[in-house]
């Protein structure tokens, strides 16, 4: 996979901090899941204070990414795959974590 500047996405938040990247998912999207940090998302490790919420509308993911030196970003990508596969495999809104 290409280096995540490469990528066709759209930048809603940049400098952001964890909690911000969070509150803005939760607020906005209706399906959200929590991922922990090193979840690999389009082949790119995320990192960041957990829960990680990660959005989907459609088949878009709306999810934080840092890069060091730069800070972290709120990125929304289209991919009906990363979509489908954040459906089964992440935590949805509402539900207790798994061990």
């Amino acid at each position: 996979m290409a280096c995540i500047d490469e990528l066709e996405k759209e930048v809603l938040l940049s400098g952001a901090s964890f909690a911000e990247c969070r509150a803005y998912v939760e607020g906005r999207y209706t399906e959200v899941y929590y991922v922990d940090p090193g979840y690999k998302i389009f082949d790119k490790h995320i990192i960041g204070i957990p829960p990680i919420a990660v959005g989907i509308e459609q088949d878009s993911v709306i999810f934080p990414f840092t890069k060091p030196c730069y800070g972290t970003f709120l990125l929304k990508m289209e991919s009906q795959e990363e979509a489908d596969r954040m459906r089964s495999l992440g935590r949805r809104k509402g539900t207790k974590k798994s061990r």
